[in-house]
């Protein structure tokens, strides 16, 4: 019949039935009720509470606002407290619905959930058949709390147009209210969109620790003459912090080339920046290998290091769950219960203080290498060993160039994460604030997922209104983040990428997920070539000078030279006046302009040890004072004669201008 939904078979028995449906169900994927690709017009309800708490919200890990304003709840709640209710969707083509997910409503102030519900399920939305257990009609049970998904797998698995949720029991201080996602299977032969994917045949999966491990060795093997894997510490369960390196010359740092990094799943649910890093390496070495010479330009002239996931612990944790049932949170943090992004040290408040102090006895402080804090060294500290180890990681290779790769929104994040003065959001700027909206730019408008028009909001902030970036003190402080903290303490950059509105996408998500970003991972990586770079040397000796400091006029933000000398400075188009400064040398400026093309300006510097520095040196070797250097001391000294005598009767000269006041 038209309007009769069909069960996909018919079971002997109850046991039968049950095993049967549990196997479809895990293997159907969700229809799109959290991913957003079930539309708000394919979502109905029998009745709401208020447009905010409309059928639109009633979708898995849906989140609200603290305010909770009155068009972004985070749930569907109906109007009427009774068993007639109900939340429909339209599946638009014939499908095969195996389960239903239920979680109750994402708020702070209130408590409600479903605790039972039934399932409708119909071909053309007037006559329904409800989901049967042999002979009697199916009650799920729902849900106990407010935020762990439950899954309702069907007795039997039916081919039908619509499902309707109906709940029959719920909290008793609560209210109607849920989020849902509807697992189902398309029907064949159907006229519905073919499944969208890549062409570009990567390993396209979830991948535990032990598959993660076994992947980056297979790539390795691949390419052995331009990957390296090596760790750079481990998490609190012993699982190694694995990366790998992607460059012409492996296990070295080359003078002039740029040290580039992504770090992922830094929260162990947000899952799909482990994976876009996997296929990453899967793509450059299978690329490289071809000769494509995008890839191969990249690989030779930068120093790539791909941290797939920085907290494993809280990975594998979500991963016994799956992508549909680990929540919004289960996994976020590490073992211990860190959120390793608010766990480094808070050095914009150390240096905006310091600076506010100085300020009133006109003098300056350092706007770099801000040093760590002796309360964050101390053994009592709650510091995590995966935070201590990317710091320590941070600070034996010299990266120009970051982004870590998060989930549960669909933007661009760009420092300062943390405002001033703990305002609870605040636009704050870095001195380099125009740079950092060009680095998130160059990701968000090459993103698939975020260049769509179409495209709904993933929970309760718009930022389609902002291009897909947003200032992180704008959107909300986060005191002790890694993007500033790389700032402050090293020359690199880092912004933080927002990949998807679900943090643990679907497997059959991933294809998709891997053609939204291809180009913006690649791209984004290319931006490391702007600005300028050089190498400081001492004239004499030709020898590269570490920790030399170079100013950029109007840019209060110094950075530092590598080991070898070497530099890079990222900024924007334009003409700039440079300085570089040395322990024991003179400084030395230039003008350094910056073209249009990502291709960093040469920008060399060569410096000369100050006279002073150059006595200390030939009395350290026990050598003799040559005459022009004895010339050119005794002239220092008479000129500082001079400046100090000027400034004694100055300052006499003032006294006796008051004195004669006073008389």
């Amino acid at each position: 019949s038209t309007h009769t939904p069909t069960q996909a078979s018919t079971q002997t028995s109850t046991q039968t039935s049950t095993q049967t449906s549990t196997q479809t169900s895990t293997q159907c994927p969700p229809l799109g009720l959290e991913s957003l690709r079930v539309d708000d017009n394919q979502l109905r309800a029998s009745s709401v509470q208020r447009p905010g708490l409309g059928a639109h919200r009633g979708r898995l890990n849906i989140q609200s606002g603290i305010e909770e304003g009155d068009l972004y709840d985070g749930a569907w709640c109906a109007q009427h407290q009774d068993r007639q209710q109900w939340l429909e969707m339209d599946a638009v083509e014939m499908t095969l619905f195996t389960a239903v997910i239920l979680q109750g409503r994402s708020s702070v102030w209130s408590w409600d959930w479903v605790e039972t519900y039934k399932v409708q399920l119909s071909n053309d939305s007037i006559h329904w058949v409800p989901c049967m257990n042999g002979s009697q009609e199916m009650v799920f049970e729902g849900n106990r709390d407010q935020y762990t998904p439950v899954l309702g797998a069907l007795a039997t698995p039916t081919v039908a147009r619509y499902l309707r949720i109906n709940p029959q029991t719920w909290y008793i201080n609560g209210t109607v209210c849920l989020r849902a996602e509807i697992l189902g299977c398309r029907v064949p032969g159907q006229r519905h969109e073919a499944d969208s994917g890549s062409k570009d045949g990567l390993d396209f999966r979830h991948h535990n620790y032990m598959e993660m491990r076994k992947l980056m060795r297979e790539v390795s093997q691949q390419c052995p003459d331009i990957t390296r894997i090596y760790t750079i510490g481990k998490s609190y369960n012993g699982l190694k912090l694995y990366v790998m390196e992607i460059s012409d010359n492996p296990g070295k740092h080359e003078l002039g080339e740029p040290e580039f990094r992504y770090i992922a799943n830094m929260h162990g649910n947000e899952v799909l920046g482990r994976e876009l890093l996997l296929n990453l390496m899967q793509y450059m070495c299978r690329e490289y290998k071809r000769g494509n010479q995008r890839i191969v330009r990249l690989v030779t002239e930068t120093r790539i290091h791909l941290l797939p996931s920085m907290n494993p612990d809280g990975y594998e944790t979500a991963y016994e769950k799956g992508s549909e049932l680990s929540g919004w949170a289960l996994g976020r943090y590490s073992v211990e219960g860190i959120d390793l992004n608010h766990n480094f040290p808070d050095l914009n408040n150390i240096l905006w203080d310091a600076q506010e102090v100085a300020a009133w006895g006109k003098t300056k402080v350092p706007n770099h290498y801000v040093p760590i804090p002796e309360y964050y060294t101390k053994e009592e500290a709650m510091v995590a060993p995966e935070t201590r180890a990317v710091i320590s990681w941070m600070q034996d290779i010299p990266f120009v160039l970051s982004a870590s790769l998060h989930g549960g929104e669909l933007v661009v994040v760009y420092p300062h994460d943390c405002t001033k003065d703990w305002a609870p959001k605040e636009y704050t700027a870095s001195p380099d604030d125009s740079f950092f909206r060009w680095l998130a730019t160059v990701y968000a408008s090459t993103n698939l997922a975020m260049l769509n028009p179409d495209r709904r909001m993933c929970h309760v902030d718009d930022f389609q209104r902002t291009r897909n970036i947003v200032n992180g003190g704008a959107w909300h402080t986060v005191p002790g983040s890694m993007g500033d903290f790389s700032y402050f303490h090293t020359n690199c950059f880092e912004v933080t990428v927002e990949l998807s509105c679900d943090k643990y996408p679907h497997v059959s998500e991933l294809p998709q997920e891997w053609e939204n970003n291809k180009e913006s991972l690649l791209i984004y990586m290319e931006q490391v070539h702007r600005g300028i770079k050089g190498v400081v040397r001492d004239k004499m000796t030709r020898r590269g000078l570490a920790d030399a400091i170079i100013k950029v006029e109007d840019h209060d933000h110094d950075i530092r030279t590598a080991a070898d000398g070497d530099y890079w400075r990222l900024l924007n188009p334009g003409e700039y006046r440079v300085v570089a400064w040395a322990e024991g040398y003179l400084p030395a400026a230039r003008s350094c302009r910056v073209g249009m093309e990502a291709r960093a300006t040469p920008c060399d510097f060569h410096l000369v040890k100050t006279p002073l520095q150059r006595l200390k040196d030939i009395r350290a070797k026990g050598g003799k004072v040559p005459q022009d250097l004895q010339l050119r001391l005794r002239a220092l000294r008479f000129r500082k004669l001079r400046v100090t005598t000027k400034v004694l009767n100055q300052r006499r000269e003032k006294q006796q201008q008051q004195q004669r006041r006073k008389a």
